[in-house]
């Protein structure tokens, strides 16, 4: 099984480096796609300079927010399953075989890696814990972890998506979608560092993640 790495870049250059190298030392076959949504760092110099394995970038002309940056990566993999990858250090790479396992023993096809948030901000430990909550009851399911970005699965349950959402909304949007194909979402502990500065927002994006899930409670599979 090949797995396809996805990794929207926007001005990451600090840990973009190390992240690559972090990446291609997991043992496992794998392709590595890394969308610049248009950074005006040293992201693309780095990238053109970077040799590694299996390693692909793509570069949008204007910056179009991280759900295209996935979208364009999704278009361009070939692995059998797939994992959206953050290029700022909060997670660990090596996680992936924990992740894939399931997959791999036929015993999923998606998998979630829950995380530890006691090291989070007050305001962001709350915000996960809320939308996590909100879509347990919008959804009946009994996740612990729906923010996370380790979101690994089959090639086909990720194509079946169809992902519209641009920004950080992306994350509640690929869950609603999952769960109302009817799909398990099998959960596994990972490692997680958080950072200091987040271009998350809790009051910028927590509202649009609310929306969209209120919203694909309705949806239905083709749209």
């Amino acid at each position: 099984m090949i797995l396809s790495v996805l990794m929207p870049v926007y001005n990451e250059e600090a840990g973009l480096a190390t992240i690559l190298t972090r990446v291609a030392a997991v043992p496992i076959e794998k392709e590595i796609i890394v969308v610049d949504d248009c950074s005006s760092d040293r992201t693309a110099e780095i990238l053109a300079s970077t040799q590694i394995p299996g390693l692909r970038a793509i570069r949008h002309a204007v910056n179009r927010g991280k759900g295209a940056a996935i979208r364009t990566a999704i278009a361009a993999a070939t692995g059998d399953a797939m994992i959206i990858q953050d290029a700022d250090l909060e997670y660990d790479p090596q996680d992936y075989i924990r992740l894939l396992e399931p997959i791999w023993r036929g015993e999923a096809q998606v998998v979630y890696g829950v995380r530890d948030f006691s090291g989070q901000k007050l305001l962001l430990r709350l915000g996960n814990r809320f939308l996590t909550l909100l879509t347990n009851l919008l959804y009946g399911a009994r996740l612990h972890d729906m923010e996370t970005c380790y979101k690994a699965m089959t090639a086909d349950v990720t194509r079946s998506l169809n992902i519209q959402c641009n920004r950080f909304d992306l994350e509640p949007e690929i869950t609603a979608k999952i769960l109302r194909q009817g799909y398990a979402i099998h959960e596994v502990p990972i490692s997680y560092e958080p950072r200091e500065e987040k271009k998350l927002s809790p009051w910028r994006d927590g509202w649009p993640a609310m929306r969209v899930l209120f919203k694909l409670r309705r949806w239905t599979p083709g749209d």
